[in-house]
């Protein structure tokens, strides 16, 4: 019996049972959680904590209030594409495959595709940042961590894989416990979360831009609907699937919020931060060594989590487009194509972890490819959710269908200033 079925019978006992102790109601979360929570978590990668800390290092805690802000944006989005991925049984790229034109299907899927190859090696990148911080070299341990990532994922079933993925999102717990050995001025924190403290400045717009683009990722989105579809949850079990979305939304954003808050408290003033192991190394004269063990293994266990979520998602895209078989439930010989474009993402991710290059750079260009792909995806997400020829009567409705023009339209102009202002750095002009 599919563990989402287990879950839904499990919901449907009698009412006069007695009520869920907390710790029940807790593991019952645990049972209902999957996709969502993973897609959500994987936005916290290197890249995203990178984004967060210096956030907190040049500004304090004044972003937090755009947090909240672009905590409603992902909460959105990602619950249309949970909703069109168990409404059809289809992922992202399958419906836009069907709905639109395969021309631009495939120009988005190449634009993802480069992204995510670049996303990748931030990630293996990130692992070895992480384990040096423990005096482990990376030439031994990017190579082990994209083994066993490869191995999760070829050798494994969907649900193995969804198992210790969720488990890796376990790591995201030391943020908040940094926030609390920072010590953060609590009255600041709460009034800059609810009442907009913003300057009007071009590098704090930018920064602004930087958050929502970490934050919602076009990846997340075609992970989320595959992994729905991946694990066989069906217009009967959404309801469930939709808790564990909105939930694994409200968690990210909240752990974001708390690297914010952690690294304001304790080097807030410092000026920007150009990596998360760099944030690492600057709490430990301020909060002492726990504090950087703890952004230690958030780190490592962010970019590990991310390391399977951004290629899959990639997997997922591209056979999807080509109408094959894409499923982490599949042998290879069963889907080649699926889990050999895994298999070469992660081998050149761990090789180039391992050049000499810039990563920095690499972040750069990689976020201007995903600045031009995710208006174009949300785009496609939002009129796909909008269709009743799609969805039925799961299709948005009035105040839902606002709501997420809104969100889409923010976010695809802020986007769009990202990519112009960066084009226009490389030229000398902004």
């Amino acid at each position: 019996m599919a563990l989402a079925e287990r879950v839904q019978r499990a919901a449907r006992q009698p009412s006069d049972r007695p009520r869920r102790r907390p710790g029940r109601r807790f593991f019952f979360f645990l049972s209902v959680a999957g996709p969502g929570l993973i897609a959500a978590n994987a936005g916290n990668d290197a890249g995203g904590i990178a984004t967060y800390a210096s956030a907190g290092s040049q500004y304090g805690y004044r972003t937090l209030f755009f947090m909240v802000l672009v905590t409603v944006g992902l909460v959105v989005v990602q619950e249309m594409s949970a909703r069109l991925g168990a409404f059809t049984g289809k992922g992202l790229v399958g419906l836009i495959r069907e709905e639109f034109s395969v021309r631009l299907t495939f120009l988005a899927v190449a634009s993802l595709l480069v992204a995510n190859t670049g996303l990748v090696v931030s990630e293996f990148a990130g692992i070895g940042a992480a384990l040096q911080l423990f005096g482990l070299p990376s030439e031994v341990t990017v190579p082990v961590a994209a083994l066993a990532i490869w191995s999760l994922v070829v050798l494994g079933s969907y649900r193995y894989a969804e198992r210790v993925l969720l488990l890796l999102s376990l790591a995201f717990i030391t943020y908040p416990i940094a926030v609390v050995l920072g010590h953060p001025h609590w009255p600041t924190v709460v009034s800059d979360t609810f009442v907009p403290h913003l300057y009007a400045s071009k590098g704090f717009l930018l920064l602004g831009v930087a958050l929502i683009g970490t934050t919602i990722s076009p990846y997340m989105q075609l992970y989320n609907a595959a992994g729905v579809v991946d694990r066989g949850i069906g217009r009967e079990d959404y309801r469930l699937e939709r808790i564990d979305t909105v939930a694994g939304a409200i968690f990210a954003d909240l752990i974001s919020m708390c690297i914010i808050i952690a690294t304001a408290a304790t080097i807030g003033g410092r000026g920007p931060l150009t990596s998360a192991k760099e944030a690492a190394l600057a709490l430990r004269p301020v909060a002492g060594p726990a504090a950087e063990a703890l952004f230690a293994l958030g780190l490592l266990g962010a970019s590990a989590l991310a390391g399977a979520v951004v290629p899959l998602s990639t997997s997922y895209a591209v056979a999807e487009a080509v109408g094959v078989e894409r499923s982490v439930s599949r042998r290879f010989s069963e889907a080649p194509l699926f889990l050999g474009l895994f298999t070469v993402q992660i081998v050149v991710g761990a090789a180039v972890a391992l050049l000499p290059v810039n990563l920095i750079k690499l972040l750069v260009g990689t976020q201007v490819i995903e600045g031009v792909v995710a208006p174009v995806i949300l785009v496609f997400i939002l009129v796909l959710a909008n269709r009743r020829s799609v969805l039925a009567d799961a299709a948005n409705g009035p105040v839902f269908r606002l709501v997420a023009t809104v969100v889409v339209a923010l976010v695809s102009a802020m986007s769009a200033t990202l990519v112009v202002f960066t084009v226009l750095g490389w030229f000398g002009v902004a």
